[in-house]
């Protein structure tokens, strides 16, 4: 079984932790393997891929004409891909040696369209006191309850995430109206493929915990206000999902319900047991996420035409 990893980059800022990222995919364990690499639309990283992977025997390369985004930049990649599964990872990543592996194990021992794995956290600065662990979803980690081993979800997170490539373009792929693009902050663009290969094929993603990627998290990530904002338009975003997708699983707001009716009241206990500042501060912390997630669908709800706007 053939597999594609793609890569995606575009700022010659992240061409250090691109070129990290592109290593961990060489160096799987699977064979065979090959690497797609999606500049978008940045000569000068083309460039100097070009001159540091080009020569590679497995990694076939390309640059957009323009900054078209990771949508659309991932669905290239796939279309470009000759493998039979196409697994996706943030050029911000790490994947450990046997990530491919336990993908395909998934694949061949079961009927799946598509499989995902965990994505742990990789601070590259001192992890903040107030962030709490039930909120590494807004960092592209896996956060606690997300899913049993072997589960069947909607989808989990881009940085580790595969399809059979033929069902994902079968579905169209990324829309490349979702997604980081410039200064747009619309999220959930793994969100509509699962929905779509549930519409179509009635089977979602499984989960495998043994396939493990590590996100490298920045000092801006750990910043209070970028989180906020980061939860405000995770809020937005899931309301302009609501309207595209109105019989779509709702998987955030099943896992809102969890966090408030038990994963608080289980800090709440421990807090009362053990008093401490930081458990305090992730407490406080989970109502201001929470609120500004609150905020944001509200915001959309009230913005005239927000589809629309959101893909203009």
């Amino acid at each position: 079984m053939k597999v594609s990893v793609v890569v995606c980059t575009y700022s010659m800022d992240r061409y250090p932790v691109f070129t990290e990222a592109v290593e961990s995919a060489l160096k799987q364990t699977h064979d065979p393997i090959e690497v797609v690499l999606v500049v978008d639309g940045n000569d000068r990283v083309y460039d100097r891929l070009q001159d540091d992977f080009g020569d590679e025997a497995n990694v076939v390369t390309h640059n957009n004409d323009e900054n078209r985004g990771i949508s659309y930049s991932r669905t290239k990649g796939a279309e470009i891909a000759s493998g039979d599964i196409v697994a996706f990872i943030d050029d911000d990543a790490t994947a450990e040696r046997d990530w491919i592996e336990n993908l395909v194990s998934v694949y061949e021992e079961t009927d799946a369209i598509a499989v995902g794995g965990d994505v742990k956290p990789d601070w590259q600065t001192e992890k903040p006191d107030f962030f709490p662990a039930e909120f590494y979803w807004l960092v592209g980690c896996v956060e606690p309850g997300f899913a049993e081993d072997g589960e069947e979800v909607r989808n989990t997170y881009g940085s580790n995430i595969s399809y059979r490539r033929e069902h994902f373009l079968e579905v169209g792929g990324y829309d490349p109206n979702t997604g980081r693009k410039g200064d747009k902050h619309l999220q959930a663009h793994e969100a509509p493929v699962g929905i779509r290969l549930l519409e179509e094929y009635g089977r979602g993603m499984v989960y495998t915990e043994d396939a493990v990627v590590h996100h490298k998290l920045f000092e801006y990530r750990g910043e209070f206000g970028w989180l906020v904002s980061r939860s405000f338009w995770q809020g937005y975003s899931k309301r302009v999902m609501d309207l595209l997708y109105p019989n779509a699983p709702d998987d955030k707001s099943a896992y809102l319900k969890q966090l408030l009716a038990y994963f608080v009241p289980k800090r709440v206990r421990g807090l009362v047991r053990s008093p401490s500042v930081p458990a305090v501060l992730q407490l406080v912390t989970i109502f201001v996420f929470t609120g500004a997630v609150g905020l944001g669908y509200f915001s959309a709800i009230l913005t005239p035409n927000v589809v629309e706007k959101a893909n203009s």
